[in-house]
């Protein structure tokens, strides 16, 4: 599983639990991983490699590796937990030596992968099985497919929203901040940004297609001023700026605390936070916890329609990859498959499985039953999108220009709305020249 505390897009609970490493030195260097069709024919040792060092101390990760034992008796899997997995899975990659199934780090561009992960298979056919795959492949080729993937909305205390009077989902930004207002009447406090946390923040940038249900919306970045009137961003970085700028969020942002807001939102202290849907499950737990009814947390879609339904973009979290020098291919596809098919964690975890066809999961049920449509973000202009991200500084899938715009709405830094988005489309398009 991935610790949520260090993850912008969130999602991110389960897969921690899926970072796979190998045990041997050495390595073939070569040679597609793909799917073993006799398990009596899959042999070797692999560990896991986890920044989730709690499953291991439970012994959570040893009653996967049981299970999955059943299938494949020859396949051994041992488990090492890891705090700082970005920074040192980074630092091992300058060997052969990082293990034979791993989450591929943010680190690592895209058009490496074939220099570190052995082909899955090709991505026309492995695209009939699993979703996302445009995100892990090169060249027509598949080297990385999604732990799981993750609606976006806001979760809210139900009871909160109707002791406020507000019972229907808000349509537009406005609706939205007046059914705050509301809750702020009642003494709850509205909003909380985690802003000290920071990572929560970043997932604001899952507005861009949620708003305009707009399947090609992250590749138009690459070509437009993303912060142009009516774009995605600005409607969604303009509701964010008036949430703190009328006060329905927390007093000081400086101070809040991502474990301490699960409680919160679950007693009904806070009303509502934008999160990944993967965050239902465990504000449920903490509901479950302080003894409230789990069923006290729903999820509901951002407060826009596009034809008169609302809009999700479903974003994968990180990628499963398997290195290109691994001995163990064979027993490390074979953990991969087992994970995404047989292992029941996404139910669990109520993530969107990768595979296609499975069910959604409960957090869910509330999208299904008000017929939100699912985005999938194209990925055609993806990397040109990211290379213009990086040369302008202004990171869209990190908190900093978020907390800037925060501080200004509070009145901690100089400026106003317009100068500040402004100010961000001169630097994305200056950066956008540079990019060839």
């Amino acid at each position: 599983m991935i610790d949520v505390k260090r993850r912008a897009f969130a999602a991110a609970a389960l897969a921690g639990v899926l970072l796979v490493a190998g045990c041997g030195s050495g390595g073939t260097g070569s040679g597609d991983a793909t799917s073993p069709t006799d398990p009596a024919n899959v042999s070797g040792e692999i560990t896991v490699l986890t920044n989730r060092t709690d499953l291991v101390t439970d012994g959570s990760m040893d009653r996967y590796a049981a299970e999955f034992r059943k299938v494949y008796p020859k396949v051994t899997v041992k488990f090492q937990g890891i705090t700082d997995y970005e920074g040192e899975v980074k630092i091992r990659m300058n060997s052969d030596e990082y293990g034979d199934v791993l989450l591929i780090p943010q680190v690592v561009a895209k058009a490496d992968y074939p220099k570190f992960f052995a082909p899955l298979g090709e991505q026309a056919e492995l695209s009939r099985t699993y979703s996302f795959t445009d995100y892990g492949s090169v060249g027509g080729k598949v080297y990385g497919i999604a732990s799981f993937g993750a609606a976006n909305g806001f979760v809210y205390n139900k009871d909160v929203w109707k002791q406020a009077g507000v019972t229907a989902w808000p349509t537009t930004p406005e609706q939205f901040l007046d059914a705050l207002r509301k809750i702020k009447a009642t003494g709850v406090t509205p909003y909380y940004t985690n802003y000290k946390d920071g990572w929560p923040l970043s997932s604001w940038s899952n507005v861009v297609g949620s708003v305009s249900c707009d399947a090609k919306a992250n590749d138009r970045l690459a070509t437009t001023e993303p912060w142009a009137a009516g774009t995605d961003l600005t409607v969604g970085d303009s509701l964010l700026f008036d949430i703190v700028k009328e006060k329905l969020a927390e007093p000081d942002p400086t101070t809040t605390n991502w474990e301490d807001s699960k409680g919160q939102i679950a007693t009904g202290k806070i009303g509502t936070m934008w999160l990944g849907s993967w965050a239902v499950s465990q504000l449920q737990d903490a509901a479950k916890k302080a003894g409230k009814d789990p069923s006290v947390i729903g999820y509901l879609p951002f407060p826009a329609q596009s034809g008169g339904r609302f809009c999700s973009v479903v974003s994968p979290d990180k990628l499963y990859g398997i290195n290109i020098h691994s001995k163990h291919k064979p027993a490390a596809r074979a953990w991969v498959d087992w994970v995404l098919h047989k292992s029941g964690y996404a139910e669990t975890a109520q993530a969107v499985s990768t595979v296609k066809g499975a069910a959604a999961p409960a957090a869910l049920t509330g999208y299904t039953e008000a017929g939100v449509t699912y985005v999938e973000l194209s990925q055609a202009d993806a990397v040109k999108v990211t290379a213009i991200d990086n040369a302008s500084e202004i990171g869209l899938t990190k908190a900093d220009y978020r907390q800037k715009m925060i501080d200004i709405a509070r009145g901690a830094a100089k400026g106003d709305l317009p100068a500040y988005l402004g100010d961000l489309n001169k630097r994305w398009t200056a950066a956008a020249k540079t990019v060839g």
